[in-house]
């Protein structure tokens, strides 16, 4: 069982007001007379002058400044087999984020933004992914604490094209395969150089070249070797449609070549595609649906040698304010390997417990019925329940 609870951001502003004065009185003599103001000439437009007295100001002006804030209280109580002796976790931590991204300037753009995760009382009280050595024993809760640069980019927007590069956040579709695991306290975040076309109505083409992945559990002293950082040779491709009024059709190629202190287990080559939308019946009720389907092999120095596939079929339905539908997920095997993901953002599927991060060597099927109701001021309330199987063997995983 799990508990979490979050806040979200907080900004400050303050702005100043003008004061005005007032003149009286006469006199006798006459009046001096009035000079007449001087106005500066304004600089040139396309001179050095113009550039650093007006655009570069009014660009700086503009900047935007973001401070981020959250506290977060987890409990996480593990059984069954493997798990008789863990103890159980209570995971107190605050986040605190503090930005800045610049306004565009002849279509440049550039962000810096540091991170800090801080541990409210003694860290001994739950597992930080293994980070914590007095910790160790107890139930995984994987926010450690830590401090470093989160993002760190800069841009250029031209042409129906935007060019990034440094340290940034990817997160692609419904981030089932790359996503910056904002669940956690400290998000997943990408060195990488990556490049989006918009040139052709209604289609996206987006590349990104990864040389490092930052991931949640923060790459500090003691960190087992499973959970430090990817040293990455990697390549990601998606293209998207979206000129169909009943879905979006996707495909992607996404050719991770992950190496950490553990090697290279989790470089994997992965093709797929899917199609997802809304169909409407009236202005209260439409059905929603998704079909997608995988195939993933060994990538990039991997000694693994499996062939596995993927495939989510979900169905559902809106009847305002009510939703409701299921879906059937299965994350299939090979060769006594499961199929991977370790870039995902992994606490939206399978289940809240984060049971499942790593697929089974049997691989993983997931029934999954869903109900949601939204409540006043559009909060959502919505219940999951799973049914968890192996894709191969057809052995009994438990439910949620």
């Amino acid at each position: 069982m799990t508990k979490n609870t979050a806040t979200t951001s907080l900004a400050l502003a303050a702005v100043t007001g003008l004061a005005c004065a007032q003149a009286h009185g006469q006199t006798a003599t006459t009046p001096p007379a009035k000079t007449a103001a001087v106005t500066p000439a304004a600089p040139a437009p396309g001179t050095i002058n113009s550039f650093f007295n007006g655009q570069l100001p009014d660009a700086i002006g503009k900047s935007k400044i973001n401070v981020n804030a959250r506290l977060r209280f987890e409990h996480a109580d593990q059984d069954g087999p493997g798990a008789a002796n863990l103890k159980e976790s209570n995971a107190p931590t605050l986040r605190t984020r503090f930005g800045l991204t610049t306004a565009p300037l002849y279509g440049f753009q550039a962000m810096l933004e540091g991170e800090n995760v801080l541990t409210l009382g003694p860290s001994r009280n739950f597992n930080a992914a293994g980070s914590n050595p007095s910790g160790v024993g107890r139930t995984v809760i994987g926010d450690p604490s830590t401090t470093e640069l989160n993002q760190g980019w800069l841009s250029y927007t031209n042409f129906d094209s935007t060019i990034k590069g440094g340290r940034q956040r990817i997160n692609l579709d419904n981030v089932r395969f790359i996503g910056d695991s904002a669940w956690r306290q400290n998000m997943t975040t990408f060195d990488a150089v990556s490049f989006q076309n918009n040139s052709l109505k209604d289609f996206t083409a987006y590349y990104a070249y990864v040389w490092d992945v930052k991931r949640a559990f923060g790459n500090v002293s003691g960190l087992p070797a499973a959970n430090t950082d990817y040293r990455s040779h990697s390549h990601l491709i998606n293209l998207s449609y979206t000129g169909w009024k009943y879905g979006k059709i996707v495909g992607y190629s996404y050719l991770l070549g992950l190496k950490n202190a553990a090697g290279s287990a989790n470089s994997t080559a992965t093709y797929g595609g899917y199609i997802a939308g809304s169909v409407p019946v009236n202005d209260k009720v439409k059905v929603d649906y998704r079909a997608e389907g995988a195939w993933q092999e060994n990538y990039d120095g991997s000694l693994l040698k499996y062939n596995a596939g993927y495939y989510d079929f979900e169905l559902g339905a809106t009847i305002k304010p009510v939703s409701f539908g299921v879906g059937y997920e299965v994350l299939g095997s090979d060769n006594g390997v499961g199929f991977k993901t370790p870039l995902a953002t992994l606490h939206a599927f399978n289940g809240w417990a984060d049971v499942f991060l790593n697929t089974p060597a049997k691989g993983l099927r997931d029934l999954y019925p869903f109900f949601q109701i939204n409540l006043p001021y559009d909060i959502p309330l919505r219940f999951v329940y799973h049914k968890f199987d192996a894709a191969s063997g057809g052995a009994d995983y438990g439910q949620e």
